[in-house]
C-alpha cells in the first residue's frame, strides 16, 4: 500500500497515473498537484500543501502490485517548469496477507468516513479511557536533582504532560531530561523540550500524539506499556531550580508477546563544518526487533542561506542499501524549497523557523502511523548534513520507537550536551 505521497515544483502542468494490479489503463489519472496536496481523491488534512511541500496521507492499498507514472519528464523535455520532485514511501506484507485494492467505489463508500477521520485528525485530543489512573504533582527540582514516579502495576502510559518554569525557562526545557525506565530497563532518555517536538523553547503545535500549548504545557499521548512496573523522572542537569507540573495517566494492558516498550533517545553535536564535504549523521541506530515511529530535529543555522540540501537514508535489518533514501531534509519533514514557515498537521510540522531567508534556530518534527517503519534484527537512520554554505551548524535528534524487551540503542544518554548552554544563531 502506498502510505505517504510529497511532491514540490515550481508548475504543475503533467498528470500522475495509478495503475493497480493487472489494470492495462490507469484506475486514476489526473494533474500531480490535484492529487497531492489537492483534493483529487481527498481533502484536507490527509491531503494538503505545506509551506511549498504538496502531501497526501490516503492508503492506496493494492493486492499484487503498482506502478505509478508522470508524463512530462524534464529529461526529455528540458523543461524546468516540467521538474517534479517526489517522495513515495509505501508498505509490502507477506504473502497471502488479504488486501482489497484501492478502487473508485470504495472511496465513494467511504467518503463519510473519511470526512469523520478529517475531523479527528484536526482535533487531536481524545478523551482518556473511562477510568484512567491519573497522578498530578507539582515538582521543584534543584540542580542535579531529579522528581520521580512510579508505577508498581501492569499497565500503560496513555497520557503525559509536562509544563516547566525557571528564570531561564528555555535552558530548562533543554537541560531538564525526561527519563523513564520500563520493567528495569532505561528506554527513554530525552530533553524534555525535544522530547515534545517543540526543540528549543516552548513553540506551540500539535500533532496527532502531541501538543505545546501557549502557557508552556507540553503533552503527548503514546501509548507506553510495560509488564510490570515503570519509574518516570525528570532529572535537573542545569544550574538552576526548575519548577512545575506533571501529569501521568494510565491504563489497563494486557502484556504479551507482541508488546513492545517505548524508546525515545537523543543526540546532539555542535560546531559542525559543512561542505567538508557533505557526510551522513547519525540520527539513530538501534538493535532488536521494533518499529520507528517519528523524530525531531532542532537544529542551529548561522548562515542566511539553505541548510537542509541533505538526504535521509534508513537502512532495514542490515540492508546494503537504504530502503529509504529521500530527496532533501525539509522534503522528509513535507515541506520544501526551504521555506522558514509555520505550519502544523496531524503527521508533520515545523514549529520554529526564524529566518531572516533560513537563518536561525529550526524545528522540524514528524511522526507516523501507516508510515512507520517495522524492523526485525535492526535499524539505522542517517540525515545527509548539506549546507549551501561553508558555516558550522548544530544539529540536536529525537527519535521516537518501539522496541521488544532488550532492543537498545548504539547512542547513549548525552548529559554533557544536555547541560550546555542553550545555543542562537546570534551567539
Amino acid at each position: 500500500a502506498i502510505v505517504r505521497w510529497w511532491i514540490t515544483g515550481r508548475k504543475f502542468k503533467g498528470s500522475i497515473r495509478i495503475y493497480l494490479d493487472d489494470a492495462k489503463e490507469p484506475q486514476f489519472e489526473m494533474r500531480a498537484d490535484q492529487l497531492v496536496g489537492g483534493d483529487g481523491l481527498v481533502g484536507e488534512p490527509l491531503s494538503a500543501e505545506r509551506a511549498g511541500g504538496r502531501n497526501l496521507y490516503l492508503p492506496i492499498p493494492y493486492a499484487k502490485r503498482c506502478k505509478v507514472t508522470f508524463d512530462r519528464n524534464f529529461y526529455e523535455t528540458k523543461n524546468r517548469e516540467d521538474r517534479l520532485f517526489y517522495q513515495i514511501n509505501y508498505r509490502t506484507y507477506p504473502p497471502g496477507t488479504p488486501v482489497e485494492t484501492f478502487s473508485r467505489a470504495g472511496l465513494e463508500a467511504a467518503k463519510d468516513r473519511l470526512a469523520a477521520i478529517g475531523e479527528t485528525l484536526l482535533d487531536p485530543d481524545p478523551p482518556l479511557p473511562e477510568t484512567p489512573s491519573v497522578i498530578d504533582r507539582r515538582v521543584r527540582i534543584e540542580p542535579g536533582q531529579a522528581a520521580e514516579i512510579g508505577f508498581d502495576k501492569p499497565g500503560a502510559i496513555c497520557e503525559l504532560s509536562v509544563r516547566l518554569d525557571a528564570n531561564d525557562p528555555v535552558q530548562a526545557l533543554r537541560s531538564t531530561v525526561l527519563v523513564v525506565e520500563f520493567d528495569g530497563e532505561q528506554t527513554v532518555w530525552c530533553p524534555v523540550g525535544d522530547f515534545f517536538g517543540s526543540g528549543v523553547g516552548v513553540n506551540p503545535y500539535k500533532d496527532w500524539y502531541r501538543r505545546v500549548d501557549q502557557d508552556g504545557t507540553m503533552t503527548c499521548r503514546w501509548i507506553m506499556p510495560f509488564e510490570k512496573e515503570c519509574k518516570l523522572s525528570l532529572r535537573n542537569l542545569g544550574n538552576q531550580v526548575v519548577e512545575g507540573a506533571v501529569s501521568v495517566a494510565t491504563r489497563d494492558w494486557s502484556w504479551d508477546d507482541r508488546s513492545m516498550h517505548f524508546h525515545a533517545n537523543w543526540r546532539q553535536q555542535r560546531d559542525m563544518k559543512t561542505k567538508e564535504p557533505h557526510f551522513d549523521w547519525s540520527y539513530l541506530t538501534a538493535r532488536g526487533k521494533g518499529v520507528f515511529v517519528g523524530d525531531t530535529l532542532a537544529l542551529v543555522n548561522r548562515s542566511e542561506t539553505w541548510w537542509g540540501e541533505g538526504d535521509e537514508k534508513i537502512f532495514v535489518d542490515g540492508e546494503a542499501f537504504p530502503s529509504h533514501f529521500g530527496t532533501g531534509t525539509e522534503d522528509y519533514y513535507g515541506y520544501a524549497w526551504g521555506m522558514p514557515t509555520f505550519f502544523d498537521a496531524p503527521f508533520h510540522a515545523q514549529p520554529r523557523a526564524e529566518g531572516p531567508k533560513q537563518r536561525g534556530n529550526v524545528t522540524n518534527t514528524r511522526v507516523r502511523l501507516l508510515d512507520a517503519i517495522p524492523f526485525s534484527e535492526s535499524f539505522q537512520f542517517d540525515m545527509e548534513v548539506w549546507h549551501i554554505a561553508k558555516t558550522t551548524v548544530d544539529y540536536a535528534a529525537a527519535t521516537y520507537w518501539y522496541g521488544r524487551p532488550g532492543a537498545k540503542a548504539a547512542t547513549g544518554p548525552m548529559p554533557d550536551e544536555a547541560s550546555q548552554p542553550v545555543r542562537y544563531h546570534t551567539k
